[in-house]
């Protein structure tokens, strides 16, 4: 399908959906104050799957499966249930700032799978070096020391903290991989909204059983950050991404992707208070240029597909 150009309007309206998406690391750790990890996703994943499931029905999007898809959604609902609670659960010991750059080697990690398991989608030398440039920030990650709690963070809190959400962006990673080599069979909207709305009662299952509390305390900060997770970012984000993504194609779109890490850290300091150290700038820059070669391309931003 041959794609529009995209519009100094549409450019506009992509910057402030990245801005968007990138504060709602923000958001979670905000939530996550007042509630417990696995509780706090699963109310996010449920007020979501009813918006994303009354939007499909307004717009007359059919959501009817077939017995192999329904296989398919039941994969990635586990994948996605033991991905977002690492990656909760790794927020809870980590600062919104590291989480927003760990989660933002995402393409790179993609990258290198796709190169593993799918034909034809091979890793170039600028591929390489921007990957490498990733990399090279979670390694500055390592080495900074942040204060977490208000007291100084024992170092290991931290890396135990970045090491969950690394492991979730790993799952991530093989989850979007397995979605690149199936996605032809689907609609966007089904491919989102099953593996969420079979998973989100397994959040509910394991808030109970595991989470310290599964409701701390609820004041306007709690409820506003859920809110901004459930119908900013997983509804209207989505809705308005994929709506521009189906007229402009991914290419032009990804071209901004680099704004979300810059707005999660800016956020970050802002909001939580968290630290720009010299290890913290170091990882940025390297991540920040990383995501800008790999999308590199004629001159212009691209990101090679995902």
């Amino acid at each position: 399908m041959q794609n529009d150009d995209i519009t100094v309007r549409a450019a506009a309206m992509t910057i402030f959906i990245c801005i968007l998406f990138g504060a709602n690391i923000v958001a979670i750790k905000l939530a996550l104050t007042g509630l417990g990890p696995f509780t706090a996703a699963g109310i996010r994943f449920a007020i979501a799957v009813v918006i994303i499931y009354l939007w499909a029905k307004v717009k007359k999007i059919p959501l009817q499966l077939t017995k192999k898809q329904w296989g398919h959604v039941t994969i990635l609902a586990a994948i996605f249930v033991v991905q977002l609670s690492c990656f909760y659960l790794g927020l809870e010991k980590t600062t919104a700032s590291h989480g927003v750059l760990i989660s933002n080697i995402l393409p790179f990690v993609v990258l290198i799978l796709a190169h593993l398991f799918i034909p034809g989608d091979t890793i170039t030398l600028k591929k390489g070096i921007g990957i490498t440039l990733g990399f090279v920030g979670i390694l500055f990650l390592l080495f900074d020391e942040q204060d977490v709690t208000g007291v100084k963070s024992v170092a290991s809190d931290l890396k135990k903290g970045d090491l969950i959400v690394f492991i979730a962006v790993l799952l991530w990673s093989g989850s979007a991989v397995f979605v690149k080599r199936i996605i032809s069979q689907y609609h966007v909207v089904q491919i989102t909204l099953f593996p969420m709305a079979l998973g989100t009662p397994f959040f509910f299952i394991a808030g109970f059983l595991w989470d310290d509390q599964m409701v701390r305390f609820i004041n306007a900060t709690v409820i506003y950050a859920l809110l901004y997770q459930s119908v900013v970012s997983a509804s209207f984000g989505f809705i308005v991404w994929n709506s521009l993504l189906q007229r402009f194609g991914a290419t032009s779109l990804h071209s901004f992707v680099f704004i979300m890490p810059l707005t999660g850290v800016l956020l970050g300091v802002l909001m939580l208070k968290e630290t720009i150290t010299p290890h913290l700038a170091a990882s940025i820059a390297f991540i920040v240029t990383g995501v800008i070669i790999v999308n590199l391309r004629r001159g212009k931003l691209f990101l090679s597909g995902s």
